[in-house]
C-alpha cells in the first residue's frame, strides 16, 4: 500500500479517491479548488468528513514557477505517488516529480489523439468509430508523458459528451484510473513513449468557437452539434436569436420530410418542426434530427414546440401541491443565495445557477416527491420557478405532455419511499383490467400477508396479447424502425429503470422476499446491464456472404440475412424476477421481435412495473405485452398458439418437457429452456480454504438458495472435509435471518408458501435416508415463509437429497477420497442435470482437467455465481438448451 496525493477536483475525483481508500492506500492529502459561491468541490467535501487534510490552494505557480509556501505544505505530507484524475490547475515540475513514483493523471481520450482540455468533444466532432482513455505518467508537456494504461470503448452513432460520459470514461475510468495504481504498487507499471504519428492537439471548446457552419454534410453537422452537447453547446442564429442545439441524431435517408418550415440563415434549405423534433438538413440533402432547443435567456423547449412553446395553459394547484412548491421555492432559495426572495418570474440560470446545481435540484424533487422522477434537461427546459412548479405538478398527476398512459396504481409507503406499482395487465400499450375482472392476490414472503389484488389472465388475453403483437411486428411502426432507433429505445428504457431502480429493488424484495441490497446490485442491476448491452448489438447484427462453387455463369452471389422471427412468448420464474425478465425480453427487442411475457404468477409486480416503464420510454403498442396468471392457463396457452412464433422458458425440467412437446405439436415454435440443476461444486484439498468456505457459501445460500446454478452438491475431499465442515457451521450461524428490507439482513423469506412446505419435506427425507443434519432444516418461529439455513453432512449418491434440487438454502456436503480426480467426476457427472459446476483448487492442471470433464454449461474455477452479460449462459443434458446473454441468444 502507497501514501497517495489526490490532486483534482470534481465527482470524478471524489470515487477515484474513495475507491483508493477503498484498496487501503494511505490518502495523506487532496489537493483542490478552492470554494466557489461557498460551494465546496464535491471532493474535498468527502474527504473532510474522512479526517484528510485537504489544501484548496488558489494556484500552484506565480509566473511560470512553483509559489515556495505551497510546495513546501505539499512536500510535507510525504506523497509516495501523486494521482491526477481531474485536475483544472497548473502543478508545478517539482511538484510534478516530487513523489518516489511520480505522477499519474487521467486523460479522456486515446493519446496520442485528442490532446488539451476538450478531449470528449473532439473526439465526437471528428467523428471516431473509438474512444476511450488513457492513464499516463505525467511530464513538462501537455498530455505527452508515457503512457502508463488505455482503455478504449465504441463510439455510438448519437453519443453525446454526456453519454460517453456518463456510460464509459466515468465509471470505467476510476476503475482504470485505480488499476493504474494497482499496477504502479505491484512495480508492474509500464511506461510507454507516446508516438508522434497520429498525435493531435484541439483547442478549448467555447461558445464563440461553437457557431455551426451549415455548409457542410449532414454528418459533420451532427458530430459538430454531439460533439458540443452540452457544453459549449453547438449554436445558430435562428430569427434574429442565438439558439442552441441539443439531442442530434442521423436520419435515415428515406426519412420522410413533413413539418412546419423554419428558416435557418445559412442552411441549404428550411429546417422542418416535426412532432418528433426539428428536421435539419446538411449540403449533401441527407437530414439530421434535433430533439431541444435553448435561446439566449437560458429557456430550454422540446424542439417539436417551437411554434407553440408559450401555448401550454397553467394548472390551478391543490393544496397539497402548494405546500411541495413553498418547499421547491426553499430550495431554490437555498442554492440560488445571491437572490434575496423566490418569485414565480425568477429564472434558474439567470440568478447563477449551474449545472452541478441542475443535479442537486433533481434530487432534491426526489427527495421531497418520489413520483416526481425529473430529468436534468426538465430543468432547462422549465428555468422559471412558475414553469418549474407547473412542469413538477404535471409530472405528480401523470399529466405530462409526453406521457398518455393511463396506470392505476397501488401505493405502499414502504422503505423509506412512496412505491407506485400497476397492477392490472398490460396488452397493446394499455393497462387493462382481465376478462371478467378476475383478479388474485399476491403475497409478501416477508409476513404472509396480501400485497394487493393483481389481474388474473385468461385465455382470451392471451389472444388479445398475441394478436397486439402480431400486428406490431406485422404492421406497426416496431416492423419498420431501424436497428438504432431500436437500441435507442432500449437505451432510454435502460435509463429509467436506473431512475427507478430504488423503487424496483423495493418492489421485488418485497414480492420475492430477496435481500434489498441483493436486489438493488442483482436482481435490478444486472436486468440495467442487460438492456445496455443489448442496446448496443441492436444494429451489429449481421449476415454474411458465402462464395458458391457455380462454374457458368461465375456471377452468383448468396448472403445470408439475419431477420426478426416474430411473436415471441416468454415464461420466467420466481427466484429473480425482473431479472429473468431482463434475460430473456432484451435479447428478443434488440433482435426486433415482438414479447407476450408471463411472469411467475406469485411474483408479478416488477414485470408491471417493467411494462410502465417500457411505455414512457417509448415502445409502441403491442411490442411489449405482460400477462400474470397460472402456468397452467397462460403458459399453456402460449405454447399452443398458432402465432407464436418462438417461447424461451425457465423454470422446472418436467414444466419445460411439456412445453417442448405442445410447441411441437401446435406449429413447430422454436424453444430455449433453462431448466433444473445439480450443479456438483468440488472441493481440493490444495484450495485456498478462505476463499472455498466463502464462495461456497456464496454458491448454496446466494439469494436464499433460490437460485438456478446454486451449488446442490459439495464433494469435499476426505483431509479437509471435517475443517471444511468447522468453517461452514460458524459462518451460517453468523447469518441474520429477517426483514429483507433490513440493510444488515443476510438472509429473507423463502419466496412463497408452498416452497416453503416443500423445503422442510425435503429436510425430513434427507434425515430419514440416514443424512446427518448439521444445522438447520426447519421454518424459522417467526411470521413469513423463513427457514434456516442448513448443512447436512455424510450424504450418499443414492440418497434423494443428493439427487434431486432443493432450490433452497440447503448444502449437501459428501467426502471423497484424497487424490482420486476421476472418481469424484464419475459422481460429480452422475446427474441428469448439467447447468452449473465449480471446483476448487491451486492446481492449474487439475482445475483445467476437471473444467474439461465436468458436464456443465458453466463451470467456475475459484469463484462462483459470476454470471456476465457478456457471457453465454445455458445448460446440458435435461437443464436444457438455447443460451441466455451475450451475442448468441440475440
Amino acid at each position: 500500500m502507497m501514501r497517495i496525493a489526490v490532486i483534482g477536483q470534481s465527482v470524478f475525483g471524489l470515487e477515484v479517491y474513495k475507491e483508493l481508500r477503498k484498496e487501503g492506500h494511505t490518502i495523506v492529502g487532496v489537493f483542490t479548488i478552492p470554494d466557489k459561491d461557498g460551494k465546496a468541490d464535491p471532493l474535498g467535501v468527502e474527504a473532510e468528513k474522512d479526517g484528510v487534510n485537504v489544501f484548496k490552494f488558489p494556484r500552484w505557480r506565480l509566473k511560470g514557477k512553483g509559489i515556495p509556501e505551497v510546495v513546501q505544505v505539499y512536500k510535507a505530507t510525504g506523497a509516495e505517488l501523486n494521482v491526477m484524475p481531474f485536475c483544472s490547475q497548473f502543478i508545478p515540475m517539482e511538484v510534478i516529480d516530487h513523489p518516489a513514483h511520480g505522477s499519474i493523471i487521467y486523460h479522456p481520450s486515446l493519446l496520442p489523439r485528442h490532446r488539451g482540455a476538450s478531449a470528449i468533444n473532439w473526439t465526437l466532432i471528428h467523428g471516431d468509430k473509438k474512444g476511450g482513455f488513457t492513464v499516463f505518467w505525467a511530464d513538462d508537456g501537455l498530455d505527452t508523458g508515457p503512457i502508463l494504461l488505455q482503455r478504449e470503448c465504441d463510439v455510438e452513432p448519437d453519443d453525446t459528451v454526456n453519454t460517453i460520459y456518463k456510460r464509459f470514461l466515468f465509471p470505467e475510468g476510476v476503475k482504470g484510473t485505480v488499476d493504474a495504481v494497482r499496477l504502479i504498487a505491484a512495480g508492474n507499471a509500464p511506461k510507454i513513449i507516446q508516438p508522434e504519428e497520429g498525435a493531435t492537439y484541439e483547442g478549448i471548446q467555447k461558445k464563440d468557437n461553437a457557431k455551426i457552419d451549415w455548409n457542410q454534410s449532414a454528418q459533420v453537422l451532427h458530430n459538430w452539434i454531439r460533439g458540443n452537447d452540452k457544453v459549449p453547446g453547438a449554436w445558430a442564429e435562428v430569427d434574429g436569436q442565438k439558439v442552441t442545439f441539443y439531442g442530434s441524431s442521423l436520419l435515415d435517408s428515406g426519412a420522410t420530410a413533413i413539418g412546419q418550415p423554419l428558416e435557418i440563415p445559412g442552411a441549404s434549405q428550411p429546417g422542418l418542426v416535426s412532432k418528433a423534433g426539428l428536421m435539419l438538413f446538411g449540403n449533401d440533402g441527407k437530414a439530421l434530427l434535433v430533439k431541444n432547443l435553448q435561446f439566449e435567456d437560458g429557456k430550454m423547449i422540446a424542439a417539436a414546440r417551437y411554434f407553440s412553446s408559450g401555448s401550454c395553459a397553467s394548472v390551478e394547484l391543490t393544496e397539497e401541491e402548494k405546500a411541495f412548491a413553498e418547499q421547491m421555492r426553499g430550495v431554490w432559495k437555498s442554492i440560488l443565495t445571491n437572490v434575496d426572495a423566490i418569485e414565480d418570474s425568477t429564472d434558474f440560470f439567470k440568478s447563477g445557477a449551474a449545472s452541478m446545481d441542475v443535479v442537486r435540484l433533481v434530487e432534491e424533487v426526489k427527495l421531497r416527491a418520489s413520483g416526481c422522477q425529473l430529468q436534468n434537461e426538465d430543468v432547462y427546459m422549465n428555468t422559471t420557478f412558475q414553469d418549474f412548479i407547473q412542469m413538477c405538478v404535471r409530472k405528480l398527476r401523470g399529466e405530462d405532455d409526453e406521457e398518455e398512459l393511463v396506470v392505476d396504481y397501488v401505493e405502499k409507503n414502504i422503505n423509506n419511499m412512496t412505491i407506485r406499482m400497476p397492477h392490472q395487465l398490460f396488452v397493446n400499450g394499455e393497462f387493462v383490467d382481465a376478462e371478467g375482472g378476475k383478479t388474485y392476490k399476491t403475497i409478501n414472503p416477508t409476513d404472509g400477508t396480501a400485497i394487493c389484488d393483481v389481474s388474473l389472465a385468461q385465455s382470451s388475453d392471451v389472444d388479445r396479447a398475441v394478436a397486439a403483437a402480431k400486428e406490431a411486428f406485422e404492421e406497426g411502426e416496431w416492423g419498420k424502425i431501424n436497428p438504432r432507433d431500436r437500441g435507442r429505445l432500449l437505451y432510454k428504457l435502460a435509463d429509467l429503470m436506473e431512475e427507478h431502480q430504488e423503487e424496483l429493488a423495493t418492489i421485488e424484495s418485497m414480492d420475492s422476499g430477496a435481500v434489498y441490497t441483493l436486489a438493488l446490485k442483482t436482481h435490478v442491476g444486472m436486468s440495467i446491464q442487460t438492456f445496455r448491452y443489448f442496446a448496443g448489438w441492436c444494429d451489429k447484427i449481421q449476415g454474411c456472404t458465402i462464395p458458391i462453387n457455380q462454374a457458368r455463369p461465375n456471377r452468383n452471389l448468396t448472403f445470408t440475412k439475419k431477420e426478426p422471427i416474430g411473436v415471441c412468448a416468454i415464461v420466467i420464474p420466481w427466484n429473480y424476477p425482473l431479472m429473468m425478465l431482463a434475460w430473456k425480453t432484451a435479447a428478443c427487442l434488440a433482435a426486433g421481435n415482438t414479447v407476450v411475457l408471463k411472469p411467475a404468477q406469485v411474483t408479478p409486480l416488477t414485470a408491471m412495473k417493467f411494462a410502465e416503464l417500457a411505455a414512457r420510454a417509448g415502445f409502441p403498442k403491442g411490442v411489449i405485452n405482460i400477462l400474470p396468471g397460472s402456468g397452467a392457463l397462460v403458459g399453456q396457452r402460449l405454447s399452443d398458439h398458432p402465432d407464436v412464433r418462438k417461447l424461451g422458458f425457465t423454470g422446472s425440467t418436467e414444466i419445460g418437457k411439456h412445453i417442448m412437446k405442445s410447441c411441437a405439436v401446435s406449429n413447430v415454435k422454436k424453444v430455449s429452456l433453462e431448466l433444473g440443476g445439480k450443479s456438483p461444486l468440488i472441493i481440493f484439498s490444495d484450495c485456498d480454504m478462505d476463499k472455498a468456505v466463502r464462495m461456497g457459501l456464496s454458491a448454496v445460500f446466494f439469494n436464499k438458495g433460490e437460485n438456478c446454478i446454486a451449488a446442490g452438491r459439495l464433494f469435499v475431499e476426505e483431509n479437509i472435509h471435517d475443517q471444511y465442515v468447522k468453517r461452514v457451521v460458524e459462518e451460517v450461524k453468523k447469518m441474520k435471518i429477517g426483514d429483507p428490507l433490513d440493510r444488515s439482513t443476510d438472509h429473507g423469506p423463502q419466496n412463497h408458501k408452498a416452497h416453503l412446505d416443500k423445503l422442510v419435506e425435503y429436510c425430513q427425507t434427507g434425515v430419514r435416508e440416514g443424512a446427518t443434519l448439521v444445522c438447520g432444516g426447519k421454518q424459522v418461529s417467526r411470521p413469513g415463509f423463513f427457514f434456516e439455513p442448513t448443512i447436512f453432512t455424510d450424504v450418499q449418491d443414492h440418497m434423494f437429497i443428493a439427487i434431486e434440487e432443493s432450490f433452497g438454502p440447503v448444502m449437501i456436503l459428501s467426502k471423497f477420497k484424497s487424490g482420486d480426480v476421476d472418481e469424484v467426476l464419475r459422481r460429480a457427472n452422475a446427474t441428469e442435470y448439467g447447468l452449473a459446476s465449480g471446483v476448487f483448487t491451486r492446481d492449474i492442471s487439475k482445475a483445467l482437467y476437471v473444467s474439461e470433464k465436468l458436464n456443465a454449461g458453466t463451470v467456475f474455477v475459484n469463484t462462483y455465481n459470476k454470471t456476465d452479460v457478456a457471457a453465454p449462459f445455458g445448460g446440458f443434458k435435461q437443464s436444457g438448451f438455447g443460451k441466455d446473454l451475450a451475442l448468441g441468444s440475440v
